[in-house]
């Protein structure tokens, strides 16, 4: 029995603390020289501080790039902000564009109403305060607050951009091509012409 006993190794128990827990001396290792091991536990404890960013360094470039931005930034900052201001130009004149063109087919199909109103002017229909003549004004007065604008005044000159000669009259009473009647008053939805008037010219003899 301690024959078999003896036959086993025993179990090789190694301290490896770096200090003696007995005297509190530094051990060395076998074949490590006291100075390299020194200087090299004081190169990994002790980084260079300038190789090393602490946290107030990033917060303080942070802080400055945001007071002092670069002029990579200010130019993309620029560019942004036209292309902003350039895209609001458009939606607004596009937006502009859109309702002037839903209000001008509303207010089209008035138009022929609103001739027969003239023409009933003319004839002395809508004088004084009888029932049609209020509804004439109330009509009037409506299609104006849309924008709807008309145009075409006897005596006015001759404008071939906003005026239909449907007759020349030749007078000695103009020196330059004149409206000398209305037949058909013409219209403004806003600054788009929506019909031209139709007139009578006098052309100088």
């Amino acid at each position: 029995m301690t024959d078999e006993n003896q036959d086993h190794d025993e179990p090789i128990i190694r301290d490896k603390r770096r200090i003696d827990p007995e005297t509190g001396a530094v051990r060395h290792p076998e074949g490590e020289v006291e100075g390299e091991v020194e200087a090299t536990d004081a190169a990994s404890a002790e980084p260079d501080d300038e190789d090393v960013l602490t946290v107030d360094d990033i917060l303080n470039a942070a802080q400055a790039e945001v007071q002092e931005p670069s002029d990579e930034h200010l130019a993309d900052l620029k560019r942004v902000t036209a292309e902003y201001a350039n895209y609001r130009k458009r939606t607004e004149a596009n937006r502009e564009v859109e309702r002037e063109r839903a209000v001008g087919a509303a207010v089209a199909v008035l138009l022929p109403v609103l001739d027969d109103l003239d023409r009933a002017e003319k004839h002395g229909d809508l004088e004084g305060d009888a029932p049609f003549a209020t509804i004439a004004a109330k009509l009037r007065a409506a299609v104006e607050k849309l924008g709807l604008t008309p145009f075409g005044e006897v005596g006015e000159p001759f404008d071939p951009t906003r005026h239909e000669a449907i007759f020349q009259q030749p007078s000695d009473e103009v020196d330059t091509d004149t409206v000398g009647d209305v037949v058909e008053t013409g219209y403004l939805l806003g600054g788009t012409l929506l019909r031209a008037a139709k007139v009578v010219v006098k052309t100088p003899q």
